[in-house]
This record gives C-alpha cells, structure tokens and sequence, in this order.
C-alpha cells in the first residue's frame, strides 16, 4: 500500500490553527519549502516529522494518511506445506522479495515488448479446466495420454518467460514449497521451486506453478484452486482418469485398488493422491462411484516415495553442493536464465551479498558464497 498525505485536511488543519507555510515550518524545524514540497504531494515526511505533524495540527494518523493500493504492488501465490497457514508476514516478506527483483529484469533473455500468453478469464469448472488441459497438452507436442515430463513443464515456463528460481528450502522448515511471484510493472513472473522434495510433489508443484503463470489476474484462494485444478487435468488428464475408474470399479479390494493407482502414479510421475483425486473428480462430473482407500492409500504413497531420490539427490549425487556445482547445474537443468542475470546485476551495480539473502531468501553464509561466485 502507498501512503499519501491527506493534503486538504492538513490545509484545513492549518487554517484552524492560524499556522501559515512558515510558522508550520518553525514549529516543525523544517524549512517552508520542505512543507510547502509536503501540501504538492512531491515528498512525503520523515516519521519523526510525520509524527510531529499530526501532535501539531491535532490530527489522527487516519487523518493524516492515506493508503492507495499500489498499482505495481507484486502478487504473491504460496504452494504451501500441508496445513502451513500463510500469514501478513509471510505476504509481506514475499512482496519485498518482488520489489528487489524488479531491476533483475532488464537482465533477462525476454522480450520487452510482448506481454506472454495467458488465458483471457480462468475459472474453476471442470469442463473448462480439462479444455485448457488438452490445449497446452497440444501445444507442448502431446497426445491426449502421453505423459508430461520435467523438460516439458520446464520449456513451457521458459516460452511464457517465466522465471525459474530452483532453491534448496529444506524439506521440513519453510512454509512453502513454492512461491509465485507476478511483477505487474514489468509483466514478468517468477516462480521459485524447493528441490529438497519428493519428485512426484515436485512435478505436480512445477505444474501448479505453470497454472498461475497462465492465469496472473487471479489472486487468493481462487488462483490456488485454479492452479491445483489445472496441473491434476494437465498431469493426469480426463481421458487417462477415465481408463483409471474402469479398472477401480472392476476391482473389489482395497489392495487391488492401490495397486492400480500406483502403476499410473510410477507411469505418470505423479503421487498416488493425486491419481485418485482426478479420478474422483472425473467421477462426480459424470456422476459414477467415487473410491474412498483411507490411510492405506497415504501408507502405500510414502512408501512409493521412499523407493525415488528426492529431487536434490537426483541432481546432486554428492549431496550438499558447492555454489559453483549448485549454480551451474540448476541452470543447466531447469534453463533458468536466473543466475545469469543475477550475475551481470551484481558486478554491474556492486551489490553485496546481502542482495543475495534477501532475494533468495537464504541463510547469510550461504549468500556469501554465492556472491563469491557470482561477483
């Protein structure tokens, strides 16, 4: 929110009180011009004098000031951890992050002057999901059943000039998984990706993720509810969900029934929730038997996982990486033009490592050394 001056009720103020420009001036050991530069709006007082500003004239601070939603505020959407609740503070911190990126932008491989494709009014209704789906399905290269991999997924961020930012968030300590940040001064957005998950989550994340990059006018739970929608059709689609319930319904047993939902979770990289979730969805649109497996369906999807490498393994066998090993294989992996541009920042405007922290989010050592190897 942008704060402002209400100019007319200080003007009314002064009146009132028989203060001119000057005598206000004196009262506040400001100079006149500085006050008469606060009653044109083209500068804003410091707290102190803020506060000195209000005592003076007997105004309130909701007298004083006004707040006017930021036009280029960033937009904010959190992939959270389960029941994580996102507070003002996580917003608010997220928000920061997006204003520290914008001048990264001029840096980046895109176009400046074509906005990216998005969809003209996303909605959540399965119908529509599904024909959104099947669209970008078609405009990767896919069939209505082939499976959608990592480079695919990672060349659909890339033709919508989204910005990958693969960071090393922890398994058990964030309150995300991901975070989307959507810059509307630049039409750029930014999609940063924990790689210390499972795979299965990871895929349907990145596909969450590219959700709200074709939707950036949504915000709130809506846009949430659109993304989950859009990366289950997209990673598991109607036809394959479809296939899915004729089997389940032909098996009577709950251990026949995991049994089918993991070979499509192993086949579709995706998790065994997931796979169920779509078949239930598709199930109530067209109103057949939906399945309830209890706990034994969540027993049998964390032992699935335990059988993959987490995504951080799978990249860096060694385990915790150097900055050069993390720096150059990310990039390589997830053709993310992000440390790239970061780099040229740096070195351009000498900005220390501190910038680093902050907009990554990281612990000040660890931004240490990628600043080291950066600048």
């Amino acid at each position: 929110m942008e704060k402002t001056l209400r100019i007319e009720a200080i003007k009314q103020a002064m009146d009132e009180a028989g203060l001119s420009r000057t005598a206000l001036a004196k009262k506040l050991s400001v100079s006149r011009e500085i006050v008469s530069q606060w009653l044109k709006g083209s500068k804003f007082p410091r707290p102190d004098k803020l506060l000195k500003l209000g005592l003076t004239l007997n105004l309130a601070f909701d007298d004083l000031i006004s707040t006017v939603p930021d036009k280029f505020e960033p937009k904010i959407a959190f992939r959270k951890k389960g029941s994580a609740k996102t507070t003002e503070k996580h917003i608010k911190k997220a928000k920061e992050i997006g204003y520290l990126l914008e001048p990264l932008v001029s840096y980046l491989p895109y176009d400046e002057y074509v906005q990216p494709q998005a969809l003209k009014n996303p909605v959540v209704e399965y119908g529509y999901i599904q024909e959104v789906a099947a669209k970008v399905r078609k405009e990767i290269g896919l069939n209505k059943t082939e499976e959608v991999d990592f480079d695919h997924l990672i060349k659909r961020f890339n033709k919508l000039q989204a910005v990958l930012v693969p960071v090393m968030w922890g398994k058990k300590d964030r309150h995300e998984n991901a975070l989307h940040i959507y810059l509307p001064k630049s039409m750029t957005t930014w999609v940063y990706i924990n790689i210390d998950t499972e795979v299965h989550d990871f895929k349907f994340w990145m596909a969450h993720e590219l959700g709200h990059v074709y939707s950036p006018e949504l915000e709130g739970d809506e846009a949430e509810d659109f993304a989950d929608s859009f990366a289950g059709a997209l990673l598991f689609p109607e036809r394959v969900a479809k296939e899915t319930h004729k089997k389940l319904s032909k098996a009577r047993s709950i251990k026949s029934r995991i049994a089918i939902i993991q070979e499509y979770a192993e086949e579709y990289i995706i998790s065994m929730i997931s796979v169920l979730y779509e078949v239930n969805k598709y199930a109530t649109e067209y109103d057949l038997e939906t399945f309830e497996l209890g706990d034994e369906l969540y027993k049998a999807n964390a032992r699935l996982h335990r059988g993959f490498k987490t995504v951080k393994e799978a990249l860096f066998d060694s385990g915790l990486p150097s900055a050069e090993n993390y720096i150059e294989t990310v990039t390589d992996r997830f053709n993310t033009p992000f440390f790239n541009a970061l780099k040229t920042y740096l070195v351009e405007n000498g900005k220390s490592a501190g910038y680093i922290q902050c907009i990554l989010d990281t612990p000040l050592l660890d931004a240490k050394e990628l600043h080291a190897e950066l600048s």
